[in-house]
């Protein structure tokens, strides 16, 4: 099939407004459903003040479901953001101390 095949396709099934319509209900339904990344962002601004960075990069792992490393000197409220954002998002929170002699199996099974 050509390329203009394929546009004559789009173009006859579907009217531009019918588009229009469903890019609003598209834009709409995105917004409603990522709402909840503003409000635990603001969550754990209330306790963590000046690292909407590191907030930012957190949310980013759960959301892809994968594990975050978090490394720094101490003092720079690791455990405690860890922690508000496990509260925030009602879930248990376990801190891990890393060791020369830690392996992966130890963390993830």
């Amino acid at each position: 099939m050509a390329d203009e095949d394929v546009m004559e396709t789009v173009t006859e099934s579907e009217s531009p407004t019918s588009v229009h319509a469903d890019i609003e209900v598209i834009q709409a339904k995105i917004q409603e459903e990522s709402a909840f990344v503003s409000r635990l962002q603001n969550e754990v601004g209330q306790v963590i003040v000046g690292q909407h960075y590191m907030v930012e990069r957190l949310l980013i792992g759960l959301l892809a479901d994968g594990h975050v490393l978090m490394e720094g000197v101490p003092g720079l409220a690791k455990t405690l953001t860890v922690s508000t954002l496990a509260t925030a998002i009602q879930t248990s929170f376990q801190r891990i101390q890393f060791t020369p002699d830690l392996l992966p199996a130890d963390l993830i099974g």
